[in-house]
């Protein structure tokens, strides 16, 4: 936002953030360790969150592993994104039951919960903005998306460690959050000094910020938080030309690649299900045997399985080539026509979640190195 106030907090100072939000309603959430990755997770208190650890990625692998440092947010992207908490993996619609006087439906609550989330990375407050165009942006809206996204508070982590699998700087969605935020923080460790650079994103942003314990942010500290997001962006661990990559694949449908690539893909749809930006979901009812109760359960599906396109008579998609094709031209390419923006942001989870190491960039890079357009 134009004039927006910048501040310096201290890891006191952060733990006063949480224990504000918390006293306005919401429930918390940010990044935590589990199962050897890093997650979201509610959180109570800074002990929570992922002091010390970073995280290795690359094509097919991802390892935890000790920094030298304290840093709370010294890590790019884990399996999970926010889309969990907005666009859940699974929920109920409504359930039905009979009895003496008939069929009753009765549709499921709204969502009343308000979500802050904590450390969110630009490419998915950009990945976030996605999903509000697909799914609140048109004349169908999916109102229990509405419901969770409308309450959000967002505290934005500005990177300071890119992923090996990382290519937002490509995709201009990061590694500066830009927008959809509240407040936006800078990590920023020097020697024994422990600080945080706050930027102000919006009113309510703002009004947390005055209960904090903070001071002005100087010259060194805007500074130093410029130096942190400039060697970031110029670290990313991927690179993929994207100005013209709709067009490229528009006119490459019937390229050898897609054929190579399906050799490799195991169609276990990994890169549909760690995407922030995938909002695809199937239906299924589900009854007691005697007739009594029945509900109805939306949950996500996958462009890469059968079902996904199966119309009366089979499958429109029965191939693995042409359900690689339809999930990387619909991201990268259709996407576009449909919604006005990229469905990929840049965030590389696709890359380093695929069992056999397919990457997104590489395939663009072989389309390109021999399209004739």
């Amino acid at each position: 936002m134009a004039g927006a106030q910048q501040a310096v907090v201290t890891t006191q100072g952060l733990q006063a953030l949480l224990d504000a939000l918390k006293a306005r309603g919401f429930r918390v959430i940010g990044p935590t360790v589990r199962d050897a990755a890093i997650v979201y997770d509610d959180i109570a208190s800074l002990a929570d969150l992922p002091r010390g650890w970073t995280d290795e990625q690359d094509g097919g692998r991802y390892r935890l592993r000790r920094r030298d440092d304290d840093a709370l947010f010294g890590y790019a992207v884990g399996p999970q994104s926010w889309r969990k908490f907005l666009h859940p993996p699974t929920q109920r619609l409504w359930s039905a039951t009979r009895n003496a006087d008939g069929v009753t439906v009765t549709p499921e609550p709204r969502a009343n919960e308000r979500l802050a989330f904590i450390g969110a990375r630009s490419c998915e407050l950009h990945a976030i903005a996605v999903q509000d165009r697909v799914l609140m942006g048109g004349q169908y809206v999916d109102a229990g998306y509405r419901a969770r996204r409308e309450g959000v508070f967002a505290v934005a982590v500005n990177c300071g460690t890119a992923g090996g699998t990382c290519f937002c700087v490509s995709m201009h969605t990061g590694p500066k959050a830009t927008l959809e935020y509240d407040l936006a923080l800078t990590e920023l460790i020097d020697g024994p000094e422990h600080r945080f650079l706050v930027e102000v994103g919006s009113d309510d942003g703002r009004a947390v910020l005055a209960e904090l314990p903070h001071r002005a942010a100087t010259r060194a500290d805007t500074d130093a938080a410029e130096a942190v997001i400039a060697r970031t962006a110029a670290s990313m661990g991927r690179t993929m030309r994207s100005d013209d990559v709709a067009g490229l694949l528009a006119r490459n449908l019937q390229h050898p690649r897609w054929e190579e690539v399906a050799g490799r893909c195991l169609a276990c749809a990994n890169c549909t299900m760690v995407c922030p930006t995938c909002f695809c979901t199937t239906v299924e009812d589900m009854s007691e045997l005697d007739g009594s109760a029945t509900t109805r359960t939306q949950r996500w599906d996958s462009c890469f399985t059968m079902d996904h396109s199966y119309i009366h008579g089979g499958s429109v998609r029965p191939s693995g080539r042409s359900r690689y094709r339809q999930w990387m031209t619909h991201k990268l390419s259709t996407w576009w026509d449909q919604f006005g923006t990229s469905g990929c942001v840049g965030c590389g989870r696709c890359i380093t979640w695929c069992p056999v190491g397919i990457d997104i960039t590489e395939e663009v890079a072989a389309i390109r190195g021999s399209d004739k357009g």
